[in-house]
């Protein structure tokens, strides 16, 4: 009766392990795809940090070039002001010269031959001042591109900003992501530990049984000494050693499972632990360009 009530004790064991060894292998499989999913989520930060350092140093160009665009733009200006002091001077002249001209046509008559010689210097007065308009028009032209340079160097910045901006909202959902990465491995290491546990529990539930095997063979040899009829109740002893081995195969597996949950955890880990330096270099990067 206590063999019986050992038999079907031990079935039952088995059917119980061959359920965890089930609800295990779907516990791995359910590990690797999330390990896949996680490897895609960090190619894509790690394509978006690249995206960002390449952004970063466009903007430097921009900012250089804007830098010149206004350091000619001042240039301009003082040639502007230049030409107008240019234009006051020979206007302050031309009217001197009018109002010598005033005074000349009292003394027309003793004059006629200076009047000549101040008609000439008029003449010639008269054509600079055509060369100074002809100038000045020159220079409203330089003022009208100026003004368009301006307004393109306007629009490029609006440009930046929207793209600064779009930067930082891609740097947030990396944070937000890296936040959910740390949280599942949390997860992670809590189920490591009820494994470890378990396996623990299953090489108890081993050593107890072996203790069990050798005191049922004590009890095989006494009967065999006092009744050699029993052999019967050897059969069922081999019964019994075969599921046991059957277990101790089914232990191995489980511990092969969990050894390769540590390896795959372990490596995940020194991946975290990549993508969080590199991820905290290039904020460091993105916040001095910002000062």
């Amino acid at each position: 009766s206590t063999i019986l009530k050992q038999r079907q004790e031990l079935q039952l064991l088995i059917a119980e392990l061959k359920d965890r060894d089930k609800e295990l292998n779907d516990m791995v499989a359910v590990h690797q795809r999330q390990l896949l999913a996680w490897e895609d989520d960090r190619q894509k930060i790690l394509t978006l940090a690249e995206r960002c350092n390449l952004l970063n140093h466009e903007l430097n160009k921009r900012n250089e070039i804007i830098k010149s665009l206004t350091k000619r733009l001042k240039f301009l200006e003082s040639q502007q002001i230049d030409s107008k002091t240019t234009y006051e001077n020979t206007q302050q002249k031309f009217k001197e010269l009018s109002r010598k001209i005033t005074d000349a046509t009292v003394h027309c008559q003793a004059l006629e031959e200076k009047n000549q010689s101040l008609h000439c210097s008029v003449l010639e007065l008269s054509a600079k001042t055509g060369q100074l308009q002809a100038r000045e028009q020159e220079l409203l032209t330089m003022l009208k591109l100026k003004d368009e340079v301006i307004l393109e160097t306007t629009d490029h910045v609006t440009e930046f900003t929207s793209k600064f901006k779009k930067l930082e909202s891609a740097l947030r959902a990396a944070k937000t992501e890296e936040f959910s990465l740390n949280k599942e491995k949390q997860d992670l290491k809590l189920r490591l530990k009820e494994l470890i546990l378990e396996t623990n529990k299953l090489k108890d539930d081993l050593c107890e049984k072996v203790e069990e095997n050798n005191k049922q063979q004590e009890e095989i040899i006494h009967l065999k000494q006092e009744n050699g009829c029993l052999r019967n109740e050897l059969t069922l002893i081999v019964e019994k050693a075969k599921r046991k081995d059957q277990l101790l195969q089914f232990a191995k597996s489980k511990q092969a499972r969990t050894d390769t949950e540590l390896s795959s955890l372990r490596q995940m880990y020194v991946k975290q632990q990549r993508d969080l330096q590199f991820l905290h270099v290039s904020l460091e990067s993105s916040q001095e360009l910002r000062q």
